[in-house]
C-alpha cells in the first residue's frame, strides 16, 4: 500500500486524520497531473493532512503514526479533527 486516509481515535477521545504516501507514490501521481494539467500540470503536490512516508505497507505506516505518538510530535503533523 503507498496511498492510505487514516483516522486515529486516542485514548484522550481526539481524532486526528492524515494521508499518508510514500515518496514513490507522490512521483508517480506528480508526472500523471503533468498529462492531466492538474496541480500547474505536475508542478506541485499538496494534501491538507499529508505525511509522506519513505516506505509503503501498512506495517511501517502504523509503525510512523506510533512513533510519533510515542515521541510527542502526532499534534505537530497530522490534523486534528473537530469533535
Amino acid at each position: 500500500m503507498d496511498n492510505v486516509d487514516v483516522f486515529v481515535d486516542l485514548p484522550d477521545g481526539s481524532r486526528w486524520s492524515a494521508t499518508l504516501i510514500t515518496l514513490g507514490q507522490v512521483e508517480l501521481v506528480m508526472k500523471r497531473w503533468a498529462t492531466t494539467g492538474e496541480a500547474l500540470g505536475g508542478c506541485y503536490f499538496q494534501v491538507s493532512d499529508g505525511l509522506i512516508v519513505r516506505d509503503a505497507g501498512i506495517g511501517n505506516m502504523t509503525r510512523v503514526l506510533v512513533g510519533l505518538i510515542e515521541n510527542g510530535e502526532f499534534a505537530q503533523v497530522l490534523q486534528r479533527l473537530d469533535d
